[in-house]
């Protein structure tokens, strides 16, 4: 869907230009009364005029219409898809110019935009050299800050910002990343606690089945965040075995109940990682190697049929309707090699060193390579 405003614009950049209307109209050579009825819509000019009119004021033709071409959730999808699925077989640069092509294309569709963002920074690690990296990254925090400063959509926006905090932390500007994300994510702030309120607010009006399902994707991302964080609370405690050892023991807890390694493998075996880097820190060997083996299961889950696609169970059985509404739906952001190729560097995390005469070790290694033979 696409939408014009020529009306509106013609006026903006005359007073831009700052002359009136007869003076526009002595320019363009017409009367200053078709200039009127441009300026209030009630004609357009001869399409023979545009090109004079766009070259007086500097612009393109679409910016003089207002011309701001709008993708669907559908297009942004398989456009999304057919780029992760470049990236992961074609060269990083040529498949990085396809994409920057559909940006300028679409430099007015802003959920677009913001996939494209999503995309960049899912794929910025493929760069050819570290330099490369570093300006696919900054691409994404100039990208976002197009978004933030024309963007209506307050949602799209707030997103942006914290794909910009993502790019600029992986720049190192950590310091840039932390002013920002200290105010948004605030636990403090009433918007934390607005599920809740939503869910009362439908049971209040009799919608016991939007309660439900708000409830139920509520619950899953506040059960992935939790061990999320419980990840990073790994790294931050990484000198405390004991407390480590406490962390992980409640995680495998929630995991048993809720049955996570199933409805998201990809944040369990995050979480494996982390953890048998704690017990290799440790020099607690066979605790590591439990724990890869868990690591492994969970990749190569994730690595057959169509497991990387969200998906609920019994229990959260209305989470998928809610990805389905997303504009990349239940699809992974990243295509199957490429997630292989990210995970299957793990391997080479200095912890691991102590590993690499454990039969175990080499066996589960072994095993994740024979995906990467099939997936090539």
């Amino acid at each position: 869907m696409s939408s014009f405003r020529f009306s509106d614009n013609i006026i903006k950049f005359r007073h831009k230009k700052k002359i009136t209307q007869e003076q526009l109209a002595d320019f363009i050579g017409v009367t200053k009364a078709s200039v009127s009825k441009w300026e209030t819509g009630q004609s357009l000019p001869d399409i023979l005029l545009l090109p004079e009119l766009a070259s007086f004021f500097d612009i393109t033709i679409d910016e003089l219409l207002g011309y701001e071409p709008q993708l669907t959730k559908e297009q942004i999808r398989r456009i999304y898809r057919d780029l992760a699925t470049a990236f992961a077989n074609m060269p990083f640069t040529e498949v990085m110019e396809q994409s920057r092509e559909y940006v300028k294309k679409y430099y007015a569709c802003y959920p677009f935009l913001f996939q494209m963002g999503v995309l960049w920074l899912n794929h910025f690690m493929l760069a050819e050299s570290e330099e490369q990296g570093i300006e696919v990254l900054k691409e994404i925090s100039s990208l976002c800050n197009h978004i933030i400063e024309n963007c209506k959509d307050i949602g799209i926006c707030e997103d942006a910002v914290i794909l910009k905090a993502s790019a600029d932390l992986q720049i190192g500007k950590a310091k840039e990343a932390v002013a920002v994300l200290e105010e948004i994510v605030n636990p403090c702030r009433l918007s934390k606690q607005s599920d809740t309120m939503l869910i009362n607010a439908y049971l209040s009006i009799g919608k016991k089945q939007e309660a439900d399902s708000f409830a139920q994707i509520s619950m899953f991302l506040h059960l992935l965040n939790f061990i999320a964080d419980a990840s990073f609370y790994l790294i931050v405690h990484n000198d405390n075995l004991e407390l480590c050892k406490e962390t992980i023991f409640r995680i495998l807890e929630v995991e048993k109940i809720y049955k996570i390694d199933f409805l998201h493998p990809n944040q369990m075996a995050v979480f494996y990682y982390q953890a048998a880097i704690v017990f290799c820190t440790h020099k607690e060997k066979q605790q590591a190697l439990k724990l890869l083996k868990r690591f492994a299961a969970n990749v190569t889950y994730l690595l057959t049929d169509d497991h990387l696609t969200i998906h609920g169970d019994n229990y959260f059985h209305r989470i998928q309707e809610w990805y389905e509404r997303l504009e990349l739906g239940i699809d992974a952001p990243r295509d199957k090699k490429t997630v292989f190729d990210s995970l299957a560097q793990v391997f080479s995390h200095p912890a691991f060193a102590i590993l690499e005469e454990e039969s175990e070790y080499q066996h589960i290694k072994k095993s994740l390579m024979k995906i990467e033979r099939k997936l090539n």
